[in-house]
């Protein structure tokens, strides 16, 4: 059997160590893909600590993947060998609970993620279901591609499900890996876009990104300086603290919402009193379908928005792992295979 290389974790908090595996041909309904690029994402923290219930050891983490699909496995329709293809978080889902009869597949009982329920992106060959595969358009590179798989198509989604319209105010917490891109959506979808992030450092990245106001939240109220704006229709939420999500509600206008996306198991300090005068909701967004990733994917060739990324080869994928992990990347670290 042929082998290829791929990043092993062998139990929680185990180095990232490349080895050798074998490389098995697709069963059914799947496709093994020759990986190009991979975004290494916060959440692989998760994984690689063994913070997801269920893992497999030894774990390849990685699901933001984009390359091409190099064997198609028995029942595959629509997708061919050569076909330019990323994969995210969804990773594929069944179509036979109920959520899935309901249309709500982000929200599948079998939902697969990449890592978490077939080994990851941090290798030369992945094989997923075809139900997880996106088209990557021609315009895109491979390294470009991979994290609209996961922090793009979060964030893209978040937002243009919201009430927001053209004109807008409309706010992004966090202007780190998923704010940043956050900021260019706001931007390019035509709302009156804020950043909001602690301290000046960000600024000058925010206003570059296309934000047209930024709050430093360590120096202003930040409910105060959205109200003095107008009030804003919604605040995207991707940093991942619980207290600076709920400073950001007093600035909501009526009936506006704050969509959560960042990952924290801190509880939010929101009392009902806050949301049922002026009408105002908190939800939580989960990421995107394959059909989500595509559209965001061409969203971004239409727009010019592109993720901010330092690029590494897979030999050095602990190093790229590492320096999201301890918040020296700038934004976003992509593998190249």
């Amino acid at each position: 059997m042929p082998t290829h290389q791929a990043v092993h974790v062998a139990s929680a908090n185990a180095p990232l160590t490349l080895v050798e595996v074998d490389t098995p041909a697709p069963s059914s309904g799947h496709v093994r893909i020759d990986v190009a690029a991979c975004g290494v994402c916060g959440t692989d923290h998760g994984f690689v600590t063994g913070g997801f219930p269920g893992l497999t050891w030894p774990l390849t983490p990685g699901h933001e993947i984009a390359g091409t699909v190099a064997e198609v496995g028995d029942g595959v329709e629509g997708f061919a060998t050569g076909d330019r293809v990323a994969v995210g978080w969804f990773g594929g889902n069944c179509h036979h609970c109920v959520p899935c009869r309901q249309a709500f597949f982000m929200q599948c009982e079998n939902m697969q993620v990449p890592s978490w329920h077939y080994p990851g992106g941090y290798a030369e060959s992945v094989t997923v279901p075809v139900t997880a595969l996106a088209r990557i358009p021609d315009e895109l590179s491979f390294v470009e591609a991979a994290p609209m798989g996961c922090a793009g198509v979060t964030t893209f989604n978040a937002l243009r499900r919201t009430r927001a319209k053209a004109g807008d105010l409309v706010a992004v917490l966090g202007i780190g890996g998923l704010g940043h891109l956050g900021v260019q959506w706001s931007r390019a979808m035509g709302f009156e876009t804020v950043a909001i992030a602690r301290g000046a450092a960000k600024e000058a990245d925010a206003r570059e990104l296309g934000a047209h106001h930024y709050i430093d939240s360590t120096s202003s109220d930040v409910s105060a300086e959205l109200r003095r704006l107008g009030g804003a229709v919604a605040v995207l939420a991707t940093a991942a603290n619980a207290q600076a999500m709920a400073d950001t509600v007093g600035g909501l206008g009526p009936q506006g919402e704050l969509v959560v996306v960042g990952v924290t198991a801190d509880p939010l300090p929101i009392s009902p009193m806050q949301l049922i005068t002026p009408g105002v909701s908190v939800t939580g967004h989960p990421s995107g379908t394959s059909r989500d990733v595509e559209e965001t994917m061409r969203f971004a060739v239409r727009s010019g928005v592109r993720a901010m990324v330092e690029e590494r080869p897979l030999a050095e994928a602990a190093d790229a792992y590492a320096a999201m992990d301890e918040g020296r990347a700038r934004y976003r670290m992509v593998l190249t295979v």
